[in-house]
C-alpha cells in the first residue's frame, strides 16, 4: 500500500491546482480578447471593402459622353438641336430626362436662382429656370480648365443665366435653353453667341421673364 500524503503535501497540491486553474482562466480570457479583436478588425475590413466597391461603382458609373463631331463643328444652324412638345408640368421627385443636360420636361415647382455655381446643381430646379427663359451653360470639370470656366462666365449674360459644372458630359460643353441646345468644345466658338442671341429670355419658353431669383439657392454659389 502507498503511504497517504501528508497535510502539507495536500495543501501544496491544492495550491498548485488553484494556480493551474488561474493560469488556464488567464489564457482563456486572452484567447477571447484576441478573438474579439480579430472579429472587430474583420468587420472593419469588410465595411471598408464594401465602401470601396460602392465608391468604385459610383466612379465607374460616371462615363463621359463621347464628342459628336457633327454637333461641335460647322454652322450654327446645322449644329443647333431643337426639341419640341416638352412637358412643362411641375412635380416633386427626380425626373429621367431624355437629354443630358436636360432642356425641358417635368420639373420641380421651385426654380434655381440664376447665377454662377462652382458645384453641380439639381436638374429639376435648373429646368424650371429654363422654363422662365434662362439659359444654362454647363461643362465637365474633368475636361475644363479654370481659364475656360472664366471665359464661360464672361460669355454669360448678367441675368437669366446659370453657369455650373455638369460631371459626365465630357469634353463638349453645352449651352441649353428650353427646347434647345448647342454643344461646343471651344469657348471662343461664335455659335455660342448666336445661341445666346436667339434663346436668352426667349419668348418661346413656357413662362418667359418669370422670376429667376427668390427661390432655390444651389450649393457653391459664386455670383
Amino acid at each position: 500500500m502507498s503511504t497517504p500524503p501528508s497535510k502539507q503535501t495536500r495543501d501544496q497540491q491544492r495550491e498548485a491546482a488553484r494556480q493551474a486553474a488561474a493560469e488556464a482562466r488567464k489564457k482563456a480570457e486572452a484567447a477571447r480578447q484576441r478573438n474579439r479583436i480579430l472579429a472587430i478588425g474583420g468587420s472593419i475590413l469588410g465595411i471598408l471593402a464594401v465602401v470601396g466597391v460602392v465608391a468604385a461603382v459610383i466612379i465607374s458609373s460616371v462615363v463621359p459622353q463621347p464628342v459628336d463631331e457633327r454637333l461641335v463643328s460647322g454652322d450654327f444652324e446645322e449644329r443647333l438641336q431643337l426639341f419640341e412638345d416638352l412637358d412643362a408640368t411641375h412635380r416633386e421627385g427626380r425626373v429621367n430626362y431624355a437629354q443630358t443636360p436636360p432642356v425641358g420636361g417635368p420639373h420641380n415647382p421651385a426654380w434655381l436662382n440664376c447665377g454662377v455655381y462652382s458645384q453641380e446643381q439639381v436638374d429639376e430646379h435648373a429646368v424650371h429656370s429654363l422654363e422662365h427663359g434662362a439659359v444654362w451653360i454647363t461643362y465637365d470639370p474633368a475636361f475644363t480648365t479654370d481659364a475656360e470656366v472664366d471665359a464661360l462666365v464672361k460669355l454669360a449674360p448678367e441675368t437669366y443665366t446659370i453657369v455650373s459644372p455638369y460631371p459626365g458630359i465630357g469634353e463638349a460643353m453645352a449651352v441649353s435653353a428650353w427646347g434647345a441646345q448647342l454643344r461646343f468644345t471651344d469657348v471662343d466658338d461664335p455659335a455660342v453667341l448666336d445661341f445666346l442671341d436667339q434663346f436668352w429670355r426667349s419668348p418661346s419658353s413656357p413662362e418667359p421673364n418669370a422670376p429667376c431669383t427668390g427661390a432655390i439657392e444651389g450649393p457653391g454659389r459664386v455670383s
